[in-house]
């Protein structure tokens, strides 16, 4: 079972040791810096992706108060519980946790160009190329909700 749990002195350890394959480091910023940014940035909440118990990923996610959209900033599954379906099932629970939390109707993501599997998780859940890039030179997405 797939559920978010927030970030605590419990699991903190365990989910700054998450790791994502070798060939993904260019695209996922390590578990550590996000943490950071949600302590600097107070809109930022950090979560845990747990698999019964077990910290396997970790989210990032915000509503951004200048630009007022709702983003997922990081969303990763550790390499040892990668390509068996819990990326999905963890964005598709973060998905009710935005619009319920946010009671928005639409969310934002951005891509680093080049991170196909990342692409092809969020499109298979209905995220779709706004045109836009962010500041850092990533693709966004969006989906309505």
């Amino acid at each position: 079972m797939i559920n978010i749990s927030p970030l605590s002195p419990e699991n903190f350890e365990a989910v700054i040791a998450l790791k994502v394959c070798e060939d993904q480091n260019s695209f996922v910023a390590p578990n550590v810096l996000s943490i950071a940014q949600s302590k600097t940035w107070d809109y930022l909440v950090p979560g845990v992706i747990e698999k019964d118990g077990t910290p396997i990923g970790f989210v990032l996610y915000g509503k951004d108060p200048d630009s007022r959209r709702v983003h997922i900033v990081r969303l990763m599954i550790d390499r040892a519980y990668q390509q068996n379906g819990h990326g999905t099932a963890a964005l598709g629970l973060l998905l009710v946790k935005l619009r319920e939390t946010y009671a928005c109707k639409e969310i934002h993501v951005s891509v680093v160009p080049g991170n196909l599997g990342s692409e092809r998780l969020f499109q298979s859940l209905g995220f779709m190329p706004t045109g836009e890039t962010d500041e850092d030179g990533e693709v966004v997405l969006r989906r309505f909700l």
